[in-house]
């Protein structure tokens, strides 16, 4: 009943290797902004190539992209990240003397080889529209002030590394709020130390460096700023006023770090401004939605024509808000201690914001004031999140934001003590010695996704091993949060009011032909994902009195049919009176266009899992299904059905399967397909 995929490749490295060898790769230049550089990794010595300190910089610079392409899971990864990022990594210069980076990686992805994911039918290239504006990630380090040298090295490392992939970042610190309430000099004291001790590590990372802005949030005067009507976007009091102190700088490959403080219309003072707002207002900018704003001029005087003010357009492409905060991710309301891997914020903001509230709600766990409890956690993740939300509510939908912990940012899992300790970040930090640990910010800048499926259970996420590492590495679950806009989720009948159970043989039934659904775009998304064409009148006649429900993403780009079916021979009345109804999904479909993207096939199979069968659920696929990997991944046992080409799968905790077994198996050999091609499984 499902889906081709293509095949895995396991031999990535050498054939990457050897195509990084046979290729340079173009990176920004120092002195020409976005005019381009040849980087030799191997070839002719120059007399500066020949030295010790160049040789271990080609050295370095080749493992990185190694460990760059060994991450970008699928061809179609590499194929979308190019589309995005080559152009700025190419731009500037004659195209026709320099060859770009978009080529030379195109070169080196030819050999990685897709991996199975859950893909149906045909893959067809996305044609992803490009322009001139600049790629930029909105970085919030929060509380750097606790992070040693070390750790900040290995986050500026990364956000060094996203530079030479395409994406430049606007960092803003935020120092703590609590400082702020008791002594406003004393947090900017800390400001300042921070920011000098960022400026630093980032000029340690290579030219160009990172470039101080100061003057370029500016705070409205007069009337005081309405609330927001709607929940979604923010007010802000705040915008920018002097556009080149931003924009000019990027252009020219330089990584920003902008001050938290604004400058006040009215008596020209800066004050320390929020830094989430501050992020705010930069993606407001970025995004060309910065209204009713006056930009400086080129004089430095505010323009008050309103027949002059410029109208607001796109400056730069926000892809990522990245937030590197001590707590990591956002915690799992169904994982006690779990980080939630990946957000569909249409469907679980209200949930997982209700469940920190009651955390804030709660008595502190801990009565120590020098050691933070669950509320004033809960506090800052629910801050986090709304960050999150209202900033990704400027972007397009396929923006997305990322929460993270400095160590994971780093690429740093381990603590360790001694000498060494400069050398395991040294290895750890850049992602190059230890590729087994996929750096989130790399991974999500080439695939789009978590390095972990949001719906892998946690028994089958298994934690990084250090191989000759002398140091303890840390055992609990990933903690960085990937969040996007997302889809909402509609599920009939709705669990939340009306569980899903074995309905009385005669009581009423969801049919699909009701109102409620749209059958046309249930069809075209089955015949599309599936690449085969329905039995309509087949298939509606077959699940009429057995429908238990149907799970439907966004605008029918993804859903599932589920159904409660009965063993073979056991009539209605006794199946039910014995407890002998089946909760079998019947069809799970991703239109092509979605499917390896935007996570719609975890966002469909968690809604089932988690909230429509929570105790179990069996589906069958042909034995040769090159995604049965994928089902493995997800269930909790597979049996291969003798005599047929049918691989069976469950959900089903082991402790209820003791009578079930043989009647999961007896409904999986027995299903008839509804095709209109009539053709069988062997097929």
């Amino acid at each position: 009943m499902f889906v081709r995929v293509s095949h895995a490749s396991k031999r990535v490295t050498s054939a990457a290797q050897a195509s990084i060898r046979r290729d340079g790769l173009v990176l920004p230049a120092p002195e020409d902004g976005f005019q381009t550089r040849k980087v030799h990794l191997t070839g002719p010595r120059s007399s500066h190539a020949s030295s010790a300190e160049g040789k271990q910089k080609r050295e370095q610079d080749r493992q990185f992209l190694i460990s760059v392409l060994e991450s970008s899971a699928t061809k179609r990864d590499a194929k979308a990240y190019l589309q995005t990022f080559g152009p700025a990594l190419a731009r500037g210069g004659d195209a026709q003397k320099r060859p770009t980076s978009a080529g030379g990686l195109q070169d080196s992805t030819r050999a990685v080889s897709e991996k199975a994911q859950f893909v149906q039918g045909p893959q067809t290239e996305a044609n992803v529209a490009t322009d001139d504006k600049p790629h930029v990630a909105i970085v919030k380090l929060r509380e750097p002030q606790s992070w040693d040298d070390a750790l900040l090295d290995g986050v500026v490392r990364t956000l060094t590394q996203l530079r030479e992939l395409g994406l430049l970042s606007v960092i803003v610190l935020d120092c703590g709020a609590d400082q702020a309430e008791t002594s406003p000099e004393s947090l900017q004291k800390v400001v300042t130390q921070q920011t000098d001790r960022l400026l630093k590590a980032i000029g340690r990372h290579g030219y160009p460096a990172a470039q101080l802005v100061n003057s370029s949030i500016w705070k409205m005067a007069g009337t005081p700023l309405r609330e927001s009507q709607s929940p979604v976007v923010a007010s802000t009091d705040l915008f920018v006023g002097s556009e080149d102190t931003l924009i000019t700088p990027l252009r020219h490959g330089h990584l920003l770090v902008v001050s938290p403080r604004a400058c006040s219309e009215q008596d020209l003072k800066h004050t320390a401004a929020d830094p989430d707002t501050v992020v705010l207002t930069l993606a407001s900018f970025f995004a060309g939605l910065q209204h009713d704003r006056r930009l400086v001029g080129p004089e430095g005087m505010v323009d008050d024509d309103p027949g002059c003010q410029k109208r607001p357009v796109k400056k730069a492409s926000v892809d990522r808000i990245i937030v590197v905060d001590p707590l990591g991710g956002i915690p799992s309301p169904r994982q006690g201690h779990g980080t939630q891997v990946f957000i569909n914020l249409e469907q679980e903001f209200d949930p997982i914001q209700e469940a920190l509230h009651a955390k804030t709600s709660a008595q502190p766990t801990n009565p120590r004031p020098d050691i933070p409890g669950d509320r004033k956690s809960a506090q800052q993740h629910m801050e986090n999140l709304r960050l999150v939300r209202h900033t990704l509510a400027l972007l397009p939908s396929t923006s997305s934001a990322i929460i993270t912990s400095p160590t994971e940012a780093a690429n740093f899992r381990g603590s360790r003590t001694g000498h060494d300790r400069g050398r395991e970040i040294e290895l750890v930090a850049g992602g190059v010695k230890t590729r087994r640990w996929q750096n989130p910010l790399i991974h999500n800048l080439l695939t789009d996704r978590p390095i972990y499926s949001s719906s892998l259970p946690l028994g089958r996420i298994k934690s990084p091993k250090a191989q000759g590492a002398n140091f303890e590495v840390v055992p609990n679950m990933p903690t960085t949060t990937l969040a996007k806009k997302g889809l909402p989720v509609t599920i009939f009948p709705d669990p939340r009011t009306q569980p899903w159970l074995p309905p009385k043989p005669g009581s009423p039934r969801l049919r699909l032909t009701d109102t409620c659904i749209d059958l046309p775009r249930l069809v075209h998304l089955i015949d599309d994902s599936f690449n085969r064409k329905l039995d309509v009148e087949h298939y509606l006649n077959r699940v009429k009195d057995s429908l238990a429900g149907i799970i439907i993403a966004g605008e029918y780009e993804g859903g599932a049919i589920l159904t409660w079916e009965r063993p073979f021979g056991v009539d209605e009345e006794t199946a039910f009176r014995e407890g002998r109804m089946v909760p079998y999904l019947d069809k799970f479909a991703v239109l092509k266009k979605s499917q390896g993207a935007g996570g719609v096939s975890d966002i469909v199979f968690n809604a089932m899992v988690r909230d429509c069968f929570p105790s179990g659920v069996c589906w069958r696929s042909r034995k040769n299904n090159p995604v049965n990997k994928w089902y493995f991944e997800r269930s909790r046992g597979v049996r291969k059905l003798p005599d047929s080409n049918w691989a069976m799968f469950w959900t089903t905790p082991e402790a209820a399967l003791d009578n079930r077994m043989m009647d999961y198996e007896d409904v999986c050999r027995n299903i008839e397909p509804s095709w209109a091609d009539k053709k069988k499984a062997a097929d």
